[in-house]
């Protein structure tokens, strides 16, 4: 055969495969979502979830010292609250002695040098499950945009070095960050759930969370799966509204919409490999049907192909294992 171009060369071994490795994976580029619980030594498994588990602030000390031990710096945390404590306004959200603020307190004592990420949002304190402030069944975009920015303001005096809106409504980026500056918060980050769609792999997070809508659905503020031309509009304004990160949310059904965003702005682009896509895997897994540790890898190294500078994900604690 006359080949002159033969690619199957570069693939004769294992040094060579890696030497040409185009996209590297590392410990790096992982942010690990943690659930938090009231009360102590306790810890819950997460039953859609296998090998997730919701942890008091003793114990989630406990789980990042040893996630630190593996390399992974970062995290971004959830909380788990009673129904007692939610109500219409979200006032739980800025509770000072809180469980969520006293975590994040708690975790920046312990371990000054990691970043924690917060999660703005009224769903997991609302009694109506939804993220923003609910009036007549209907879902008000400018009042809310007030409780998010209180909000983010307590997260970033409690210790919180990235903030993460995460409710979708319009203008919260540019609220938020007005909010920040005036009370001195000039160096926390925003990093924006700017592309964020009306998705059905997030149950299982809700399971974790009890965070449920109480009516209806979110279609009116996250974003149609139909659509990425709008996830264009969505990240340009909250580029213009002082966004530090872009997120697409969902990953792995949406990489062409992270492809998208990192071609076309030069903020670092994450992606939340969320609590569905964790779900599957480690389901099929669990049945034999798929190879758990070669199948994490290829997931998270494909969200990376597509251009995702970090990752926040179920996988970090077990990803930075095999990767060590």
């Amino acid at each position: 055969m006359n080949i002159i171009r033969r690619p199957r060369r570069n693939r004769h071994s294992a040094v060579l495969r890696d030497l040409v490795q185009e996209t590297q994976l590392s410990t790096n580029d992982f942010i690990l979502p943690l659930f938090i619980i009231e009360g102590q030594n306790t810890r819950t498994e997460v039953a859609s979830m296998p090998g997730i588990y919701r942890h008091s602030v003793d114990l989630l000390l406990d789980e990042i010292g040893e996630c630190v031990d593996l390399g992974i710096r970062a995290f971004d945390l959830f909380p788990n609250l009673p129904d007692a404590k939610k109500d219409r306004t979200a006032t739980e959200a800025t509770n000072p002695d809180g469980l969520y603020l006293s975590a994040i307190r708690a975790v920046k004592d312990r371990f000054p040098d990691v970043v924690i990420m917060t999660d703005v949002a009224m769903d997991p304190y609302s009694s109506d499950g939804h993220d923003g402030l609910v009036e007549n069944g209907k879902i008000l975009n400018d009042p809310t945009l007030e409780i998010l920015g209180n909000m983010a303001v307590a997260q970033a005096r409690a210790g919180a070095d990235i903030v993460g809106p995460s409710d979708m409504m319009d203008g919260r980026v540019g609220h938020i960050r007005r909010m920040l500056d005036v009370h001195g918060f000039q160096d926390v980050a925003i990093m924006s759930y700017a592309v964020k769609y009306a998705s059905a792999f997030y149950g299982p997070f809700r399971d974790a969370l009890q965070s449920a809508p109480k009516f209806g659905d979110k279609k009116t503020y996250q974003m149609n799966p139909a659509n990425s031309r709008e996830a264009l509009i969505e990240a340009e304004l909250d580029v213009a509204e002082g966004a530090d990160f872009l997120m697409v949310k969902p990953a792995l059904a949406y990489l062409d919409i992270i492809k998208l965003l990192h071609d076309n702005f030069d903020l670092p682009i994450t992606a939340y490999n969320v609590s569905g896509e964790y779900a599957m895997v480690k389901s099929a897994a669990q049945n034999g049907w798929l190879d758990n540790d070669r199948t994490i890898l290829e997931c998270l190294l494909s969200i990376k192909r597509a251009g995702a500078s970090a990752i926040l994900t179920y996988f970090a604690k077990e990803a930075a294992t095999l990767l060590r």
